[in-house]
């Protein structure tokens, strides 16, 4: 679906600042806090199993290199192996609905009194149904979900999903921009190289790959402009303070 707004590159520009890094700092908020590990445990998967058979539930039941694909930054042996693992105890698809339930109803904890949930609501909405979701699997997968019918729920629901799609078009931005993830990777999250799978040794980033890297995050702005475009102007005040008081909820 295409963007119907008559918003200016400017004010569209503006809206994506304000709003990109806070929906990408909080819209990860439950995958690690008690309550979701908690869940997980009670099915036989530790936390991190969860993580990736809950995010990853979405995709189905696929073989691991498809999962690899989707999640981008991580190798592809400890992908294969947590997710080998979790899908034994665990059937996909179930681990992705009790995954978005506890994004829900960490959601339910947390944003029961902030104000602003249903422009927020509202915004988030038309990004997603504006979004053309080819080559954006993570993105799709959630998009495609049932949404809470509490706006507490559905707001977090929205905040993780909107996650995942500049998460899903910014791993297309670095491939299109000839860095490989691994590299972008260790760039942005130099202290995670080893938690991602990637081995004890730092990986060498030159001045070449940093320059690939800020390609990339353009790149990632361009392919999400017509997703955010369909807010009019005259809302994102609204919008905005509505995702600032979820942020402030979240922390």
């Amino acid at each position: 679906m295409t963007s119907v707004s008559q918003n200016t590159a400017a004010d569209t520009a503006a809206l994506m600042a304000a709003a990109c890094a806070d929906i990408n700092t909080h819209g990860s908020a439950f995958y690690f806090t008690p309550e979701t590990v908690t869940v997980g445990k009670t099915h036989g998967l530790d936390g991190f199993r969860f993580y990736f058979l809950g995010r990853g539930g979405v995709l189905g039941d696929v073989e691991a290199p498809v999962v690899t694909s989707a999640f981008g930054w991580w190798s592809p042996e400890l992908i294969a192996k947590m997710w080998n693992t979790a899908k034994d105890k665990m059937a996909p698809r179930d681990a992705g609905r009790l995954y978005l339930a506890c994004a829900q109803d960490h959601g339910r904890a947390r944003l029961a009194n902030v104000e602003g949930l249903q422009e927020f609501c509202a915004g988030a909405e038309q990004i997603i149904a504006a979004t053309n979701p080819a080559a954006l699997a993570l993105f799709a997968g959630l998009a495609a979900e049932p949404l809470a019918n509490d706006l507490p729920g559905r707001a977090m629901q929205l905040l993780a999903t909107l996650r995942e799609l500049r998460g899903s078009a910014h791993i297309v931005a670095v491939l299109a921009s000839g860095l490989a993830p691994k590299l972008a990777h260790a760039i942005k999250r130099p202290d995670m190289v080893k938690s991602f799978g990637w081995g004890e040794d730092p990986i060498p980033v030159t001045e070449a790959h940093r320059a690939q890297l800020e390609a990339a995050e353009a790149l990632t702005d361009a392919l999400v402009v017509p997703s955010f475009d369909a807010v009019p102007a005259a809302d994102h005040a609204a919008f905005l303070a509505g995702l600032a008081n979820i942020c402030t909820a979240l922390k």
